[in-house]
């Protein structure tokens, strides 16, 4: 039998599934249908318009799989990976796809071939090409997660691939190739690092990283394993489980790693500012996602840090190079009952048009997902039940999220990828899976007791949102260029999900590019630039960031629903050097290019 200095054992529920069945809260879109089903799979309403439409079979990405481990899912290190990047690495307008692979523990040993990653090249029309070979992105490592930032500011998107070992900085070449950069920079670290951030947090006008860890894990003194139960390796009940199952352990019990924070110099090289800036995560807890925002809005880019089993950090930015992390006093780090949640994936966006930037987080199942208020002066109230995302969501295991307009109202609403980690649960009535439907919750927006309330969003017979996955990452994106938000998923041990809006939407909208000035002290891609756009009573904001989700990256254009307006009375960017800069819109339903500085080119 396999020594661990302390027996991990994963946060398990032993409440049965109810034995009858309970309201979900979800309703078909612009019609009052609620379900009663507790389940995580085969729910549709046969009343429900087709929103989304699953049309991976129509494109290359058909062909590639996702690996993570054995089916059997031994360990821990078998069930995180699987993310998914958006972005255009070529600059022709389109956003293309990199699918991150995981890998097995035989090929982390040396007996067998790692698993590739893959680029696919948006040709248009909903064709893609896989470019991996030409462009030197296969990876061939454990990949854990994946952020997008152009660290050199010359004009083309670079990527981090976060590995579980030693992890890469992908720089763009501006030819279709990539160089793995990482040890010429200073970032050849090795940890099991997940869902990494870029963000100029100094104000220099360099893009700055920052990369959780999850766990010490050695591959030479595994923890015990579900299947040691049927070989006799362990005695009693000296195993982890769910529900009274052997299944695998961890994160609790098992010793967390250390997240990192790299600071820009200006030769280009990065060094580990972790202990001077006050985010070393002392009491190392288990990072899975993370981003760089103006969460205070004084200017200074801020980091929410999302951990598994372990409370949430909120780290303010002091102007001064350092942190101050605030998490329990901000009412961020633990939920509305004062527990810490199972926390894996991130959401970025002002849901509820006050201009401040709210946080919405997905949790492991037997526990809802959690919805952040910002009430402003860093302050947050979680207020997940009040705004119909609580009980709907508690028999789901979430990963990415994000916040999107997917109906160009000007509201964002909510979209969840789901899927468990240990797939004996297929094997009870326990009413979850281990592959889960896609929740998507619309933004009612305010009601008459001036509480906005999402309501889940019906999943039509044969649709995009009727079909189960064993989902993890979660990129937003158009990818077709009509204005309408699509969505990929990627899944273990199968394919990616590629899922086109079909729901017909005639609102309008805006899309925008934005290119900072570095002399101005902007990063050239622009990340933590805030958008401010006003249509009649309305005002939105916007946060250009890089990572969230879940270890993944949405496409960095800025959609804007806009509604039944038909022009943009206002639009406003505050660039991240701190230039506020009113920009004229004479044309809306169109992709416009923002270049900071006296005019915009279209």
């Amino acid at each position: 039998m396999r020594k661990l200095a302390l027996i991990a054992f994963v946060l398990c529920f032993l409440t049965s599934a109810p034995a009858q069945d309970e309201q979900m809260g979800g309703v078909s879109t612009g019609e009052a249908k609620v379900y009663t089903s507790r389940r995580t799979a085969g729910i549709v309403d046969p009343k429900a318009p087709k929103v989304y439409e699953n049309v991976t079979a129509l494109t290359a990405l058909k062909d590639f799989q996702c690996v993570s481990g054995g089916r059997e899912k031994e360990y821990i290190l078998e069930t995180t990976a699987c993310v998914v990047a958006v972005f255009d690495y070529d600059n022709d307008g389109r956003p293309d796809i990199f699918l991150l692979n995981g890998s097995t523990i035989n090929a982390e040993l040396g007996r067998e071939k790692a698993p590739r990653s893959a680029l696919y090249h948006n040709l248009g029309d909903w064709k893609f090409e896989d470019v991996t070979e030409k462009a030197g992105v296969a990876n061939e490592r454990w990949g854990m997660g994946v952020a997008v930032g152009d660290y050199n500011n010359d004009g083309f998107a670079d990527l981090w691939v976060s590995n579980y070992g030693v992890s890469r900085l992908y720089k763009n070449n501006g030819d279709g190739t990539f160089t793995d950069v990482a040890p010429k920079v200073n970032l050849d670290f090795r940890n099991w690092s997940t869902g990494a951030t870029f963000g100029d947090y100094d104000r220099d006008g360099r893009l700055d990283l920052f990369v959780p860890g999850y766990l010490e894990f050695d591959l030479k003194n595994l923890p015990p394993s579900p299947l040691d139960v049927d070989k006799g390796k362990t005695i009693g009940r000296n195993f982890c489980q769910f529900r009274g199952q052997p299944v695998m352990c961890g994160p609790r019990g098992l010793k967390g790693a250390k997240d990192h924070l790299f600071r820009q110099r200006e030769d280009g090289k990065f060094e580990d500012v972790s202990d001077r800036a006050g985010v070393r995560d002392e009491g190392n807890f288990y990072g899975l996602s993370s981003v760089f925002a103006d969460i205070d809005d004084d200017g200074d880019l801020d980091l929410i840090v999302v951990n598994d089993s372990t409370p949430k950090q909120l780290y303010i930015n002091k102007g001064d190079g350092t942190f101050e992390e605030s998490g329990y006093p901000s009412g961020i780090a633990l939920s509305e009952n004062g527990r810490e949640q199972a926390g894996m994936g991130l959401g970025v966006g002002d849901y509820d048009n006050d201009g401040r930037v709210d946080f919405h987080i997905t949790n492991f199942s037997d526990d809802s997902n959690t919805l952040y208020r910002n009430d402003g002066d860093a302050n947050f109230t979680d207020i997940t039940f009040q705004a119909g995302l609580g009980e709907p969501t508690i028999p789901f295991l979430g990963w990415g999220t994000s916040f999107l307009d997917f109906d160009n109202d000007g509201w964002k609403d909510v979209l969840v990828v789901n899927g468990h980690v240990y797939p004996v649960v297929d094997k009870y009535q326990w009413g979850t899976s281990f592959a889960q439907q896609v929740l998507l919750f619309k933004n009612g927006k305010q009601q008459a007791n001036g509480q906005l309330r999402f309501e889940r969003v019906g999943a039509a017979p044969n649709s995009g949102l009727a079909e189960a996955f064993c989902a993890r990452g979660l990129a937003v994106a158009d990818f077709d260029g009509d204005g309408n938000l699509d969505f990929i998923t990627s899944n273990m041990d199968a394919a990616p999900a590629l899922l086109k809006n079909v729901g017909g939407d005639k609102n309008n909208w805006l899309a925008l590019k934005l290119v900072g000035d570095p002399a101005k002290k902007s990063p050239r891609d622009a990340i933590g630039a805030k958008v401010f756009v006003t249509t009649g009573k309305l005002r939105q904001r916007f946060d250009l960031t890089s990572g969230a989700g879940y270890a993944s990256q949405n496409d960095q254009t800025v959609h804007i629903g806009l509604g039944e307006a038909t022009k943009v009375d206002a639009l406003e960017i505050v660039w991240p050097g701190g230039e506020r800069e009113k920009i004229a819109v004479d044309k809306i339903n169109v992709l416009m290019t923002v270049r900071q500085g006296p005019e915009p080119s279209k």
